[in-house]
């Protein structure tokens, strides 16, 4: 597939309409994590409006430019600047217009509140007088007038959610509201284990149930009904014998990774491939160093366990196909869409209504592919909606992970040198951040057993949790304070300005110690985004070397990513993943055997509950003098490590394993 070209003149971007409000358009899509009201508060910034006369058109492709996909936390630091640089553009065009008009210098000007006045005469154009009605075929310079940020009046500020009554009240639609007219419901046949191959199937009994269609196609089996139950009743009618290859199961895992390469030219591990880093002599440097340390961290795999799981509808008019679903890459659906049906690219639309969540769970077209095959067969519009178990089962898991580090230090305290090789997961974040000499960073691709893909920033979250839970390792074993280490061993400077803040409004060092209670700190970076997080629990070891009665009782993070668009959604973006990453770091795990998920529903499958949460502060450290960077999932990296340092402090005991409290994690 070729990508096209990135539109760079204004009416790809934004529309004025007669009535005044201005129409944006862009590829991103909304996944619960606010990005609609950044983008309509940063053209609103440049365009001189209120944020109400902005609307926000998302993610249909038969309506907005090119995108490639919503995922990486590139949402902020892509589409802000794209979208105020088409604003400003916009706004320096229709500000000629009016000075052409008055036979005006542009300088004599004032633009606010969607007009363009001449202060002299009193006179003022609106926006829509200006544009009458027609695009802005504009060019947009590489090098715009956008508004300094010692000018902002809205970016920077909290801007309340846009559309957050329709959230609060119910009365948003998401994509498993869509319905159409005549709409059918679908269910699809799932095999027996993974890998499995459809050895034969009956689907008479099926077919015989009135107002059911039965869709064979090679593997995929299929039904469809006037509504779900009749839909379920059908597939439970399907008589099907499948072959299940024989796999290895999650008590095998850690074996199995170290015995099992990935496939020479197979599919790239997420993040990508990346050669093998070393820096000096790792191995003389570790030889000679007065304090070592050694260990082996593994993190399961989790599920993305999204609020809602897969949905979509399609619908076949005239040979062309249109399909609603939640993906965070509308047009890489379509793509799917269109080499599956073998279609023009002109005749496959994909909308995407807003989603809920997705954490880089849903790139792909599952339920979109499902659907569309359904309504080819009906004939009608068909809906498919996974499951819980479905989702839980037959969805691409967040990578599983073995890391091996080994770690030398001076008896000063000085890191000299630093080893990390991690498989499976992925490299990001895989090299450390601190100032070191000697380094050995390796990323080995292997293959996975179950299948997997992107999760809230990929690899980074067990590359860091085994890096910060070494260097406490180490810290222990110098004889220094945890964050004194950190911070002597830290040559970057943004880095080092979080790890402060954080301690700081932590108290770091204030806390009296008592029985069962320990404080943990963690850091890093990721996506261009600096986070440094501490935490404080209350545990008790048991007399079989376990934990009991484990609580986190509060946690302080600091975050920078550059400019800040708007603190409180960036808090609520910072809470959100420290929620997130409580479930990863105490309680989550994919638990797997014979080809079979052994825990597919909430009731077998611990995530947060509200009792679980402690008081959370963020500290923002808003940097206006550099670019704003993505911060939807750096944030989520900081806390497992700073939870696992603490238990330590409070209990002695050395848990190298995410989750915390999971069956398999055993101190070592």
């Amino acid at each position: 597939m070729t990508l096209p070209d990135i539109p760079q003149t204004v009416d790809a971007w934004l529309r004025v309409e007669p009535d005044g409000t201005v129409t944006v358009f862009t590829g991103k899509v909304e996944v619960g994590q606010n990005i609609r009201t950044a983008l309509t508060q940063v053209v609103a910034e440049e365009l001189r409006l209120p944020v109400s006369r902005v609307n926000l058109v998302m993610a249909d492709t038969a309506r907005v430019p090119f995108d490639m996909g919503t995922f990486g936390s590139q949402s902020t630091p892509r589409m802000v600047p794209q979208l105020r640089r088409a604003a400003a553009t916009a706004r320096e065009a229709l500000l000629d217009m009016a000075a052409n008009r008055w036979e005006a210098s542009r300088d004599d000007l004032r633009v606010d509140d969607g007009a363009i006045t001449h202060p002299e005469t009193g006179e003022s154009f609106g926006y829509a007088e200006l544009a009458g009605g027609r695009p802005l075929r504009v060019p947009i310079p590489e090098e715009a007038a956008l508004t300094p940020a010692d000018e902002w009046r809205l970016i920077g500020t909290s801007v309340p959610k846009v559309e957050a009554r329709a959230l609060v009240t119910g009365a948003h639609r998401y994509a498993s509201d869509v319905a159409r007219p005549g709409m059918l419901h679908g269910k699809v046949l799932r095999p027996a284990g993974f890998g499995a191959r459809l050895a034969s199937v009956d689907a008479s009994a099926a077919e015989a149930i009135p107002d059911v269609t039965v869709v064979r196609d090679g593997d995929f089996v299929g039904v469809a009904a006037p509504d779900t139950s009749t839909a379920a009743w059908a597939l439970a009618a399907v008589r099907a014998q499948w072959e299940v290859p024989e796999q290895p199961s999650s008590r095998d895992l850690w074996d199995y990774f170290k015995t099992h390469p990935a496939d020479p030219g197979g599919a790239p591990p997420p993040g990508g491939l990346v050669e093998p880093v070393v820096v000096g002599a790792p191995d003389e440097a570790l030889a000679g160093a007065e304090h070592t340390a050694a260990a082996t961290y593994t993190i399961a795999y989790i599920a993305h366990a999204p609020l809602e799981p897969r949905a979509a509808v399609a619908e076949w008019t005239d040979g062309k196909l249109t399909v609603w679903t939640g993906t965070q890459r509308p047009f890489g659906v379509k793509q799917q869409l269109v080499e599956l049906f073998d279609l023009p690219e002109a005749d496959v639309r994909v909308i995407v209504p807003d989603t809920g969540s997705g954490y880089g769970g849903k790139h792909q077209g599952d339920a979109a592919v499902e659907a569309a095959r359904l309504a080819r067969a009906t004939g009608r519009p068909v809906k498919v909606s996974w499951t819980r178990e479905e989702e839980m089962t037959w969805a691409y898991f967040r990578p599983a992970a073995l890391m091996e580090l080994r770690g030398g230090a001076s008896a000063d305290g000085t890191l000299v040198a630093w080893e990390q090789q991690t498989w499976n997961a992925g490299a990001s974040a895989l090299r450390t951040p601190y100032r070191v000499a000697n380094e050995r960073a390796v990323f080995h691709a292997t293959r996975s057993p179950l299948r997997q893909g992107a999760y809230r920033a990929l690899a980074s979250t067990a590359n860091i949790f085994a890096r910060e839970s070494h260097m406490d390792e180490l810290a222990h074993l110098v004889g220094l304070d945890p964050l004194a280490f950190r911070l002597r061993n830290l040559a970057d400077d943004r880095l080092r300005a979080v790890l402060e803040a954080a301690a700081e409004r932590f108290g770091w060092g204030e806390l009296q110690p008592a029985p069962g209670r320990g404080i943990g700190c963690a850091c890093g970076v990721e996506k261009g985004g600096y986070v440094a997080t501490c935490a404080e629990v209350l545990a008790e070891p048991t007399a079989s070397g376990g934990v009991a009665n484990l609580r986190v009782v509060r946690v302080v993070e600091a975050f920078e990513c550059g400019a800040v668009v708007n603190p409180d959604h960036l808090r609520a973006t910072i809470e959100g993943a420290i929620v997130q990453g409580l479930g990863g770091a105490l309680w989550e795990a994919i638990d797997f055997a014979d080809g079979r998920v052994l825990n597919p529903r909430f009731s077998q499958y611990r995530v947060p509950r509200f009792a679980d949460v402690p008081p959370i502060e963020v500290v923002l450290l808003d940097r206006r003098d550099l670019p704003s960077a993505g911060a939807g999932e750096t944030p989520i990296t900081g806390i497992a490590p700073a939870i696992a340092n603490a238990l330590f402090h409070a209990t002695g005991l050395r848990r190298r394993s995410m989750p915390l409290l999971g069956a398999s994690a055993r101190p070592r």
